[in-house]
């Protein structure tokens, strides 16, 4: 029995990604759409009533089809390596591999059609339906954010620029913020799935003249066996010229899109990072869950750590599907072949794995009030000065004057602050005891809800124009599973 341990494993289908999408990366997926991608050839070019050089004779004949729809999935991989070792050709290894078993079919498998006939449209196929699944996953977290965002819209906390410590906002908020992100992500996957072409039958460099010749010099045929094998496979729209390929614009544009649901993840798990280390809002972390192999009283934010450990490798890769673009020559050339086996699937399953950790969080964050509100409560007064100001303004004084005995007790403050030895709450005490604010009501600027603008409101109508419609288009997918492998 082999040792399944003694070579490497890709992390992304051991620990990481979820089995749909790994199982569609896999070979059985990509060689049985090869073979599919074979029959609906065979079938239109017969329904289109393909003939032999008689001009009677059918060429492809109802048996031969039934022959190969025997045979879509019983692949021989061992057969296929050895043919591969021989030829030195994947497509044609597979082409002999399959008229080994449909020997009936050997004449009419691979008709007038380049490797890249079946290639690119399996990976057309494939990426599509991948989108498709990440589109749900992203509606998924959305909605998960949407519910967390709702459920605090009205709870105050401090907002930050710089990271340091600026006006209030609300936890709510913050996680609209977040959210949006993630909405944004779902319009660009949307578009890249539904624009997405199909490469169709253009043959050797994309000026379908072996289908022209199969077809006897038939233009309307040549576009008709087009358009009917896109249909037959799922696509109602095709590239409208290609090369050998399709523009491998295509694929660093697809790409860019995950790229961009990484960079959504990354900043979303940075936060969470900072805010673990601030104890405001914690990850899930299990009863048995260990944060240290040393340091036993440790809660790392591990999940969120893992989040932009992958995203920051699925950011890394649109350089790769760029410059393979960039560097086709005329109607293609095989350099991009290896290197697409690579990045395609990685940044699908990265997307995937990235997301399914995303749901996990979304739907698991622990936020801790009191430390919350005992942030708040530290700076509440240097963020209450400016009110104040306005107060005694109000009552008659100069705001010049205001805001300078306001600026020195806030510095002195600061100073204490940083040597230990005094609070912010002493400002309150300090500016009580002047008398420019004599006649200012300093209880009615002391509640934190008053400082967070429309963030409430901001929440609800967020949720209402936004996530609302997302909800309605994946009602179906919604509420799926967001365990994690480990």
């Amino acid at each position: 029995m082999a040792d399944t341990h003694l070579n490497y494993d890709n992390p992304l289908i051991a620990r990481y990604a979820g089995a749909s999408m790994s199982e569609r990366w896999g070979p059985q997926r990509k060689f049985r759409t090869w073979r599919r991608l074979w029959l609906a050839l065979a079938e239109a070019e017969r329904e289109l009533g393909l003939v032999s050089a008689d001009g009677k004779t059918p060429r492809i004949t109802a048996s031969q089809l039934d022959e190969l729809k025997a045979h879509l999935d019983d692949i021989d991989f061992d057969r296929a390596a050895f043919w591969e070792k021989q030829l030195r050709h994947d497509v044609m290894a597979h082409v002999h591999t399959l008229g080994e078993v449909a020997p009936a079919c050997k004449e009419i498998i691979h008709l007038g059609a380049t490797s890249c006939y079946v290639t690119d449209n399996a990976d057309l196929i494939l990426m599509r339906e991948s989108l498709d699944e990440l589109c749900g996953q992203l509606a998924n977290v959305i909605d998960s954010l949407a519910q967390f965002a709702t459920a605090w819209k009205d709870e105050p906390t401090l907002g930050f620029t710089h990271f340091q410590p600026a006006q209030l906002t609300t936890v709510g908020k913050r996680a609209a913020l977040w959210c949006y992100d993630f909405v944004i992500d779902l319009k660009e996957l949307e578009r890249r799935r539904d624009e997405l072409p199909f490469r169709g039958a253009k043959g050797t460099t994309g000026t379908q003249a072996s289908f022209l010749a199969l077809f006897h010099g038939d233009h309307a045929k040549v576009r008709a066996l087009d358009e009917l094998v896109a249909a037959k496979m799922g696509f109602n729209t095709r590239f409208p010229v290609t090369g050998q390929t399709y523009s491998r614009k295509i694929d660093s544009q697809i790409v860019d899109a995950l790229s961009g649901v990484a960079q959504t993840c990354h900043k979303w798990g940075c936060d969470l990072r900072l805010l673990a280390h601030r104890q405001e809002i914690d990850e899930p972390f299990e009863t048995q869950q260990i944060g240290s192999s040393a340091m036993a009283y440790k809660r790392n934010p591990m999940r969120a750590e893992r989040l932009c450990s992958i995203s920051r490798f699925l950011m890394g890769l649109p350089a790769m599907a760029a410059q393979t673009h960039a560097t086709q020559w005329f109607e293609r050339t095989l350099d991009d072949s290896a290197a697409r086996r690579l990045y395609i699937p990685q940044a699908f399953l990265s997307a995937d794995a990235i997301l399914r950790i995303s749901l996990n969080l979304g739907r698991g964050l622990i936020v801790n009030r009191p430390i919350i509100a005992k942030g708040v409560r530290e700076h509440l007064p240097y963020m209450a000065t400016e009110n104040l100001m306005m107060a005694a303004v109000a009552a008659g004084a100069d705001r010049q004057e205001a805001h300078e005995v306001i600026r020195t007790h806030s510095v002195a403050v600061t100073n204490r602050i940083k040597e230990g030895i005094g609070s912010a709450t002493e400002l309150f005490d300090l500016l009580r005891a002047e008398t420019i604010f004599a006649g200012v009501n300093f209880d009615s600027v002391t509640d934190a809800k008053l400082f967070v603008g429309r963030s409430p409101e901001q929440v609800a109508e967020f949720i209402e124009a936004e996530v609302e419609p997302i909800r309605a288009r994946y009602a179906a997918k919604l509420g799926q599973r967001s365990e994690l492998k480990v």
